[in-house]
C-alpha cells in the first residue's frame, strides 16, 4: 500500500484566516472579514501561479498588493515568512511516525510493503524551508512539490507525475488531503481518497483500508 500525504492543513499548520487577522487587523477585524480577505490573497490566480512555480515572489507580492489594496511592505513580510509559519501538526506527525513504524515492521516480516509519499501544492521557497526545518521529511519514500514540477492539484498531471515517478499502483494508493476537489482528482486516477479532518479520523479510515497496525 502507498499512503500519500498533502502537507498544508494535513501535516503542517495552515491558517490563512488567522494570518489575515494578525497582519491586517483593520481589514480583517472579524473572522468573516478575514476569511474574505484570505480568499482575495490566497484564492486567486496569482497565488496559483506561485504554487505552480511560474511567478516569482516579488511579482506575486506586487500584483496582490495592487489588486487587493494592501500595504506591499506588510504583505511582503507575511509572504516571506510563511515557510517558517508552516509548523508540524503534532497529531498528524504522530500518525506519520506510526506509519513509519508499520513500514519497518512489514519490511522485517516480509509482508505487503507500505510506502509513504507526499503530494503538495507548495511554492519552491516554502518547500525548501520545510525540507530545511523538518528532518522527519527525509523519512518519506519520495514525493513532489507543485513548484518543482510546474503543476498543481487538482490537475490530473501532477497525480500522474507522482504515480509514474514512483511506479505507484493506483488501486493500492491512498491520498490524504484537506480539500475535497483534490481528493476527487485522486479518485479519478483510481486512488483511494481520505478527506482529512483530523489525525484521528484519518487513522480510523486508514485502518478500515487495511492498516490495522497503526492503532489510535
Amino acid at each position: 500500500m502507498n499512503v500519500v500525504f498533502d502537507f498544508g492543513a494535513v501535516l503542517f499548520t495552515w491558517r490563512p484566516v488567522d494570518l489575515m487577522m494578525e497582519c491586517f487587523p483593520q481589514r480583517a477585524a472579524t473572522r468573516a472579514e478575514a476569511g474574505h480577505l484570505a480568499h482575495e490573497v490566497f484564492g486567486h490566480a496569482e497565488w496559483q501561479a506561485f504554487d505552480r512555480g511560474t511567478i516569482a515572489m516579488p511579482d506575486l507580492i506586487a500584483q496582490i498588493a495592487q489588486r487587493v489594496g494592501l500595504d506591499a511592505t506588510v504583505l511582503g513580510a507575511l509572504v516571506e515568512s510563511i515557510g517558517e509559519r508552516l509548523t508540524p501538526m503534532p497529531e498528524s506527525v504522530a500518525l506519520f511516525r506510526r506509519l513509519v513504524a508499520v513500514r519497518a515492521l512489514r519490511a522485517n516480516q516480509g509482508a505487503e510493503p507500505l510506502k509513504l509519499y507526499y503530494l503538495s501544492n507548495m511554492p519552491v521557497p516554502y518547500a525548501r524551508s520545510l525540507e530545511r526545518m523538518n528532518a522527519f521529511l527525509q523519512e518519506f519514500d519520495g514525493g513532489v512539490f507543485s513548484g518543482d514540477e510546474l503543476l498543481i492539484k487538482p490537475e490530473p498531471a501532477i497525480y500522474q507525475r507522482l504515480q509514474a515517478r514512483y511506479a505507484l499502483e493506483p488501486a493500492k494508493t491512498v491520498f490524504l488531503d484537506d480539500l475535497l476537489p483534490n481528493i476527487q482528482a485522486a479518485q479519478a486516477e483510481g486512488w483511494y481518497g481520505i478527506h482529512f479532518h483530523s489525525a484521528q479520523q484519518a487513522t480510523q479510515e486508514l485502518q478500515a483500508l487495511g492498516l490495522s497496525e497503526i492503532g489510535l
